[in-house]
């Protein structure tokens, strides 16, 4: 029942959200019946029906080739409607300020005429110059179609704004006289169009948010396909013994290998990881978003990784959306250690690992016991946890660092306020207790192939012994 009306709530947002989008860009400044206007019709249509399908096709176990075909118009529309609407908002803020200046310059034009038709400056009297508006009676300007100009009488040419159709104004002509009048005479004049101002404001908005919102996400997709960056932080540990000191620990979480993200991407992650020349690998979490049928073949680049101490590996939420069992099994063939609340001991500390809570629903829930109950308390420990979300469980067990991912630092730009509600942490290293928390932006996406504001990256942890 809950989950029918979130989806109700969801859908009905959607639906508002595209209903003003389609009245801003399309209804605001094409004519009715237009091949614009039908054009930008078709797409509100259709683009929110290939996201549904890209959000859901992975669920309901369409063929893979269809889930690729879907995520890269649904996804990518998803942002873009994000960003255009942003923007949009933005210009609800600048047309009206906009349309006040034109119809200044419009006034000051009006009076300028007006002194030179009489061949007297513009009177200053207490009286106001009356300035055409939008709301207004106006006069359009006339030319004749003969080769002697006759004025038309005054209520042939005045024209209400009334009798423009908002939002578009469409071009309105009076009818030919030349069929009618007789001969010898003069034509009537016809009346030569012109955009109202509104619909020249929509257009100059429109175009704008178009431009701000496409480039935003042409930018952060562009981010997302070159690949992540490398962090380097050091963090001390009190317990940690001078041999151990320098030690180097490669995080990288959310790499989201599925539909968009393919077997390249790994292969870029995993290069720029060995590139660092880390002392141990630590992927914590959200590695597929698919099967190990369809997907199995993008991970094998995993195999190349390369670290003194290995590579490991724990659960995210999204395994278990995928077939976790099936993905631990993989990534132990590709030479990846799956840590399913364990722990070994590496060096100078203990290197711990548990499942990700979204196990729970699968009786594999996260078990701090079983991976750090029995442990040498006298000795650092590391815990490898794909939600920050666990982190008051590590500081009563006693951990000194949590490495976890999950919140890809809000991804799209203003996500991170509400990745804020969520989270402990969105990104970035914190001191909860004794117990210090690192959280990765990740190295993939998920959803939208496009991360504003929270580039992807990969983490060199250099830990730091106080004996040193």
């Amino acid at each position: 029942m809950v989950f029918a009306l979130v989806a109700l709530v969801v859908l009905a947002l959607l639906g508002t959200v595209h209903r003003y989008v389609w009245r801003r860009f399309v209804g605001d400044t094409t004519a009715p019946g237009s091949r614009l206007r039908r054009a930008g019709t078709v797409a509100a249509f259709v683009l929110p029906l290939l996201s549904v399908g890209a959000m859901t096709s992975g669920r309901v176990g369409v063929p893979f080739w269809l889930q690729q075909v879907l995520a890269w118009p649904g996804f990518l529309w998803l942002a873009c409607l994000l960003y255009l609407t942003l923007a949009l908002l933005v210009g609800e803020v600048v047309r009206p300020v906009l349309l006040r200046v034109l119809a200044r310059r419009d006034a000051a034009r009006a009076g300028a005429e007006n002194g030179t038709a009489s061949g007297t400056p513009a009177e200053t009297s207490d009286t106001a110059t009356e300035v055409p508006d939008e709301t207004r009676p106006r006069t359009e300007k006339l030319v004749t179609s003969g080769s002697t100009g006759v004025s038309a009488p005054p209520e042939a040419v005045a024209r209400t704004a009334s009798d423009t159709p908002d939002p578009v104004a469409e071009p309105e002509t009076e009818p030919a006289a030349t069929a009618s009048a007789p001969a010898g005479t003069t034509p009537a004049p016809t009346l030569v169009p012109h955009p109202s101002r509104r619909l020249f404001v929509s257009r100059v908005v429109g175009g704008a948010a178009a431009a701000a919102g496409l480039a935003t996400v042409g930018y952060g997709a562009y981010g997302v396909l070159r690949g992540p960056s490398v962090r380097r932080i050091t963090v001390p540990l009190a317990k940690l013994p001078r041999a151990a000191h320098g030690f180097r620990i490669a995080v990288v979480s959310d790499i989201h290998i599925g539909p968009i993200l393919g077997r390249a991407h790994t292969r870029r992650i995993v290069d720029t990881i060995n590139a660092t020349s880390p002392d141990l690998v630590a992927v914590v979490g959200d590695l597929v978003d698919g099967s190990v049928a369809d997907l199995g073949s993008a991970a094998e680049p995993l195999a190349a990784l390369r670290a003194r101490h290995g590579s490991y590996f724990v659960t995210g939420n999204h395994e278990y959306f995928s077939g976790a069992e099936e993905w631990v099994d993989h990534v132990r063939e590709l030479g990846l250690v799956p840590l399913e609340n364990a722990r070994v001991e590496i060096g100078g500390f203990d290197l711990a690992g548990v499942n990700d809570i979204a196990g729970e629903t699968e009786g594999q829930g996260p078990d701090f016991g079983r991976a750090l109950g029995d442990r040498d308390r006298g000795r650092a420990a590391v815990l490898m946890a794909h939600q920050p979300v666990v982190i008051h469980d590590a500081v009563e067990h006693g951990v000194d660092l949590q490495l976890s991912g999950h919140t890809h630092g809000g991804q799209l730009w203003p996500g991170n306020y509400l990745a804020e509600l969520a989270n402990p942490t969105v990104a970035g290293l914190e001191r909860y207790g004794d117990t210090q928390l690192f959280v990765s932006r990740g190295a993939g996406a998920w959803g939208p192939p496009v991360r504003v504001g929270a580039p992807s990256d990969i983490t060199v942890v250099e830990l730091a012994s106080r004996q040193a």
